[in-house]
């Protein structure tokens, strides 16, 4: 995934979101200029304050904390002088700076300068440079010419795929311009190729998540265009699309107008079409779409009737062969669906409140993604339509979000259950709270905070440090502004907190966890001074990396937490009055030696709890996980090869392993999944195409991603068959009977029996079985479904030929989502 920073000013870094797919490398933006933000896409709620009390505009300091601080020694600070390496780019003034890592440990780093010059100057748009290293960017060389020197387009900066694929986007203008201009590059950027397109692309070409050859762009006409040589040569394979984004395999989604239509943005009237062969045949799966996502193993998307009807959600799990209407609250025009994560198990869902509430509810699916139950009320999503919501990557089933009290307050409360039950968070062990703060909290800033520049940073958390979060955070009552922010840090995945770093900073995580190192944030004065930790950020040293201040701009580190050096960009004024920019690359792989071995890491079961019950304790969603991780008090190198470790043992099954399904609520003083009363003789599925579906259910489903075993395990005697179409539901399971007639249970059908063993003429029999399929269409009309299902039907748009679809594989695909004015699906 490539993130995607801006820094305002030189001394505010912002994390504008995930843009694309990326496998290999990630993609960071440094802006020397102040931005105007007023120029995003998104419409804007007036933003809300953080606390109540929050009008004053000097800042008070939080609960006092202290932390370790030990002095370098003298040989120490020698070894990092000899292997930090300082860059300044002469006579570049970009206003932007790109960084973008190529490959999986190849210490490739691609730099694009560029400068956006004003429409009436007499520089044609803008000019940039292009610069790779080699070496981790200990240093750089220019390579603009291996590009013929040609204007990069900022807003798509550099595209990068699996394995060493580069795509650089030339600024062509549309005006006497058959189509745009591409560079490929196949070998990170050693080598480019001039490809001229015949179109002009509207957004960045988007790569295949796992081939590199195949890609798919959208042209400023709506056409969807692929390519299967990696550029080479392009195809046109629909006109009037909307939005695109790859699924499964091969499959690829896209949303169109409909044939005739004007209006290519009309949403509420668009088609969802799939094709599975590249372009050759499409699939309509459904009409009337006003967005659509994909993401885990997950399709999903909504539905608008007319202009004034409410949006519904609908999900498919078979890359949609089938699809379901999710058990959600309806959206109004007011209101919008934001899918918050997922992957090939469950979904988190926010549903807004109408009006301008600044809050909704979140749901989480079942694996299905049809039933959603509620799981946390009043979540936070602020004016900008920017959710705090976490997932906490370095322990399973840990999320972390914000959620805005009735008493017009922000809270944070974590979940260590996938949203099973939330939380406040502990007070950090080394903070006390003043006598009249009645709830002593750690509240963490997260999205609300960073867009309102209050923190320079979101919560910090990678898969190979485990347990390890780096947060930025206030202790008391609730979420302040007012208050000057602190850096906390936690070892066991935010159970238990410590304050670390007074102040706010930039951070990173190095060597896997055995290594932190963070950056003061200065909103005013130059940086030169670079803090580390060996221990999780129980004590700190400080070096100071540069003779010659400069304004910061950002960290950059080597995707995967795996590397042990860091570049601290910035850019410091020359004697000419021009800014240059400056990157200076510190390696602690010569101050930190020695490899770890054995007797270093210790094992640790996660989501363990002091005093619990022995046989439980560390049971979450069914497993306990014990992982081999490294000692605090070793200061030793995991090094590249380092791979993460766990002993997974399952758990005896409880209640609380499984959810009430559809038609079942939990009983207060039991537990147990019981029927609802006004659903006993609901019909929860609908035929369509003379199809017939039952919905088999013991009033219980597990927990997606649950690995329990034994223990409580629900009854089939009590299960439950709802058939379709009307026919009431039969006290038990089906079970197959000797008795000639155990398989009719309505009257009709005995009075069909009867005629048939009475040898009726066929033209009664066929008389009877017309009279049910009428009332059959008459029904699937009438009726509202819960679940819908779809025989899916290829269609040959030049012979207008049809063929029936076969079922699609699970998908463990990954997907996009671009902040809109609407949903926030795509």
């Amino acid at each position: 995934m490539i993130w995607r920073l801006v820094v305002l000013g030189g001394v505010c870094v912002c994390l504008l979101g995930a843009e694309g797919r990326s496998r290999g490398g990630r993609t960071v933006t440094f802006h020397r200029t102040q931005h105007d933000e007023s120029q995003g896409q998104v419409r804007a709620r007036s933003r809300r304050e953080t606390s109540s009390s929050s009008g004053t505009s000097k800042l008070s300091h939080g609960p006092p904390f202290t932390s370790c601080r030990l002095s370098l020694t003298t040989a120490e600070h020698k070894v990092l002088d000899h292997n930090t390496h300082e860059t300044g780019f002469n006579g570049d003034d970009g206003s932007y700076v790109i960084l973008t890592w190529v490959g999986d440990g190849t210490g490739v780093i691609l730099v694009l300068s560029t400068i956006s010059a004003p429409i009436d100057s007499f520089l044609e748009g803008g000019s940039s440079r292009l610069y790779r290293s080699t070496d981790y960017g200990k240093s750089f060389h220019d390579i603009s010419h291996r590009i013929n020197n040609t204007f990069i387009r900022q807003e798509f900066g550099v595209s990068v795929g699996p394995g060493s694929s580069v795509i650089l986007t030339a600024d062509t203008p549309v005006v006497d311009n058959p189509g745009g201009i591409v560079f490929t590059s196949t070998d990170a950027g050693a080598t480019f190729k001039f490809i001229q397109l015949p179109f002009h692309l509207a957004q960045p070409i988007t790569y295949h998540f796992l081939n590199p050859d195949y890609l798919v762009a959208l042209s400023i006409d709506g056409g969807l265009w692929l390519s299967l040589d990696f550029g080479a040569r392009w195809t046109k394979v629909h006109d009037g699309v909307h939005s695109f984004s790859w699924g499964a395999g091969v499959n690829l989604f896209f949303s169109c107008i409909r044939v005739g239509a004007v209006e290519a943005d009309e949403r509420g009237d668009l088609l969802l079409k799939r094709t599975k062969d590249l372009g050759k045949t499409f699939t309509t799966i459904h009409e009337d779409i006003y967005s659509f996502g994909y993401i885990g193993a997950f399709l999903f998307f909504s539905v608008m009737e007319d202009s004034r009807s409410p949006r519904v959600m609908y999900f498919s799990s078979d890359q949609g062969d089938s699809f379901s209407r999710a058990l959600l609250p309806s959206a109004s025009t007011e209101q919008f669906y934001s899918i918050l994560d997922g992957d090939e198990d469950m979904l988190f869902m926010h549903v807004d409140n109408p009006g301008d509430t600044y809050f909704g509810t979140m749901y989480t699916s079942d694996d299905r993604g049809i039933l959603f139950s509620k799981s946390l009320e009043r979540h936070l999503f602020d004016g900008q339509r920017k959710s705090d919501f976490t997932n906490i990557t370095s322990l399973r089933g840990v999320y972390l979000t914000n959620r805005l009290d009735e008493d017009g307050r922000i809270r944070s409360v974590i979940s260590f259950n996938r949203g099973g039950m939330w939380r406040q968070l502990k007070k950090p062990e080394n903070v006390d709270c003043e006598e009249q703060i009645q709830n002593c909290n750690l509240h963490i800033h997260g999205e609300h905070s960073r867009n309102n520049r209050i923190v320079p940073m979101l919560a910090l958390s990678e898969p190979t440090a485990i347990g390890l979060v780096i947060a930025h955070g206030t202790v008391g009552d609730s979420l302040s502004s007012s208050q000057h922010p602190d850096v906390f840090v936690s070892s066991d995945g935010g159970y238990n907190w410590r304050g670390t770093l007074r102040g706010p900073h930039h951070y990173s995580i190095l060597d896997s966890g055995g290594l932190i190192v963070a950056v003061e944030a200065q909103r005013e004065g130059q940086v030169k001074t670079i803090k580390f930790s060996t221990d999780e950020g129980q004590c700190w040293k400080s070096y100071n990396f540069t003779d010659q201040p400069f304004f910061f701009a950002g960290l950059a580190s080597e995707p995967g937490t795996k590397a042990m050096n860091v570049s601290v960009w910035g850019f410091r004024p020359e004697d000419d009055g021009q800014p240059m920019w400056v990157a200076v690359t510190i390696d602690f792989q010569s101050l930190i030696t020695r490899e770890c071995n054995d007797q270093d890491y210790e094992e640790w079961l996660a989501h363990s709890t002091e005093g619990g019950d022995s046989e439980r304790n560390g049971c979450v969603l069914g497993a306990k996980e014990t992982y081999r991780r490294l000692k605090k008090q070793s200061v030793c190198r995991n090094g590249k090869s380092f791979v993460v470790s766990k002993k997974q043992s399952p758990c005896l099954c409880t209640r609380e392993d499984y959810l009430c399904d559809y038609g079942y609520y939990r009983h207060v003083n039991t537990s147990e999944c019981v029927r609802q009363p006004n659903a006993a003789n609901k019909t929860l599925e609908i035929c369509l195409n003379g199809e017939e579906d039952e919905l088999l259910t013991a009033g219980y489903r597990k927990v997606p991603s649950d690995k329990c075993e034994g223990g409580f395990t629900p009854q089939l005697a009590v299960q439950t068959v709802i058939r379709p179409c009307g026919v009431k539901p039969s006290p038990g399971p089906p079970a197959k009977s000797s008795s000639p007639d155990a398989d009719f249970d309505t009257p009709r059908e005995r009075l069909v029996l009867i005629l048939v063993c009475a040898g009726a003429g066929v033209i009664v029999l066929v008389a009877i079985v017309s009279a049910l399929l009428a009332v059959k269409r008459v029904v699937s009309r009438n009726r509202t479904p819960v679940y819908r299902f779809s025989n899916l039907q290829i269609q040959d748009d030049e012979n207008f030929v049809t063929a029936d679809l076969e079922s699609g594989t699970s998908s463990n695909g990954t997907a996009c989502q671009q902040d809109s004015d609407d949903d926030l699906l795509e």
